[in-house]
């Protein structure tokens, strides 16, 4: 029992961890940051910072992370693979 808690308290640790990594990429008078878990931060287009794209990529990525997961689920998962 105590060694599950211990396993879900290291797992939150390394999700906070990872979160906090940023990755800043700056191309073309364009400028991306995303998060180490894969979600974007900020994005400019010359100069001009743009939220609302932001918000609609995220939600996009977010949902094609629950389609695959749900593929994964009706296909057996890793289950097979180890």
């Amino acid at each position: 029992m105590f060694g599950k808690a211990k396993m879900m308290a290291k797992a939150l640790r390394l999700k906070k961890a990872v979160e906090k990594e940023i990755v800043e990429l700056e191309e073309n008078g364009i400028v991306v940051k995303i998060s180490g878990d894969q979600k974007i931060k900020f994005l400019s287009v010359n100069g001009v910072e743009n939220a609302i794209l932001v918000d609609v990529i995220n939600r996009a990525m977010k949902k094609s992370q629950k389609q695959v997961a749900r593929k994964m689920q009706e296909m057996g998962g890793f289950g097979d693979l180890f």
